[in-house]
């Protein structure tokens, strides 16, 4: 090389020395491979963690190496403004040469041989580099590898702990003493014991498998909830159970009102098609009675639960009832409505100037039978009506014709 030769290769190699010890850097700043330093771990995360430290020190110990040379090739370089042939010479060996002397590797005693180890292997700078780049680059995928796995697990973790750890306080200010509580809090710590220590086994097909802590979640969500029912069932079991009864009470009024108007309609109604008789408020009123005789002894979950569970049946209760009544008055509401339609049809025709047709008299007189005789057949009355309906409409559209 010439002087400004090696000068040029000296300036390139100081700019890729600097990348490469900022890209190692950030390899050991990454967050996966902060989690791998120093953790203990075992199976295949222990596994990964022992091939990632092999080939992050393979890295640093050819990075070592690349530095000498190049620190060598600076020294002579300061040393010699003005370099010689020799000088120029051997910086041109320092910068393009074989200059880098990797060690030997180690040769147990039982397979040496008389002349000893093997010499070490001799490498380019650029050789280094090339030699680096792959190594570099599996190790930084590897090592996302385990990030993308393990920190997703960890959040959840946290995440998943605090919901335990507010279930339990709830429970201990309240005095509770949960069996599911104490069996999620052993699943999690196992689960916990896991997660740090052999991570990738929770991974499918590179993410974090977080069903677990989700299924864990789910019931403590739901554990929680029945904690806080517990807690408002305290501090309001009176007025719930009062609402309660009024609930019931106002079911069973639905159902007497039900009843009547079943009654009214077999009378009035030709063969009508009834839901069945809503009859629940008395069984609720019984399971009340029972539940406000067994409170300030036994289990307040328990209780929470039977005083939850009366207040949907007595909410559905009243909803039937309601709907029933609804129905069966519907009925007669559909006989009303018929009367008004063919009061209506006798006056359009009147207007049309056939109030005096016989075939629609002879109608309205028979659908008028139909409609004010009890029972009162439905069906019949409104086919008979829309029959009428349109015999009114066809006499119109022929006068107009």
């Amino acid at each position: 090389m010439s002087r400004d030769e090696a000068d040029r290769t000296l300036h390139h190699l100081r700019d890729e020395r600097e990348r490469i010890g900022a890209a190692l850097l950030e390899l050991a700043d990454h967050p996966g491979h902060r989690l791998l330093d120093g953790a203990a771990l075992t199976g295949e995360t222990a596994r990964r963690q022992a091939e990632i430290r092999s080939r992050t020190s393979a890295l640093w110990e050819l990075f070592d190496h690349y530095q000498r040379v190049l620190d060598a090739a600076e020294t002579l370089r300061a040393r010699h403004p003005r370099p010689a042939p020799a000088q120029l010479a051997e910086l041109t060996w320092l910068l393009a040469g074989p200059s880098v002397e990797l060690p030997a590797p180690e040769v147990p005693l039982e397979r040496r041989t008389l002349l000893g180890p093997p010499a070490g292997e001799r490498l380019t700078l650029q050789q280094v580099v090339a030699r680096m780049t792959p190594l570099y680059e599996e190790t930084v995928r590897l090592v996302a590898a385990v990030d993308a796995v393990w920190s997703p697990l960890l959040t959840r973790l946290d995440e998943t702990l605090r919901d335990r750890h507010a279930a339990a306080d709830l429970a201990v200010s309240l005095d509770l003493s949960d069996p599911g509580l104490e069996r999620l809090g052993h699943e999690l710590d196992a689960l916990a014991a896991t997660v740090r220590t052999d991570p990738l086994s929770l991974g499918r097909d590179g993410r974090a498998d977080t069903a677990p802590f989700d299924r864990i979640g789910a019931e403590l969500s739901a554990l929680r909830e029945r904690i806080a029912e517990v807690a408002r069932l305290r501090s309001g079991l009176t007025q719930r159970l009062d609402a309660l009864r009024a609930t019931i009470e106002r079911a069973a009024a639905a159902e007497v009102e039900a009843a009547r108007a079943r009654e009214t309609v077999l009378v009035k109604i030709y063969e009508p098609a009834l839901p069945p008789q809503p009859a629940a408020a008395a069984v609720l009123a019984g399971r009340l009675d029972a539940l406000r005789a067994s409170t300030g002894r036994g289990d307040w979950s328990d209780l929470a639960v039977r005083v939850a569970d009366l207040e949907r049946a007595a909410a559905t209760a009243l909803e039937q009832a309601r709907t029933a009544a609804d129905l069966i008055t519907g009925l007669l509401e559909r006989r009303d409505e018929l009367r008004g339609r063919l009061d209506a049809y006798r006056v359009k025709a009147a207007r049309l100037g056939l109030a005096e047709d016989p075939e629609l008299s002879d109608a309205y007189r028979r659908i008028r039978e139909l409609l004010w005789t009890s029972p009162c057949d439905l069906r019949r009355a409104t086919t008979a009506l829309s029959g009428y309906q349109q015999a009114i409409a066809a006499r119109s559209k022929g006068a107009n014709g």
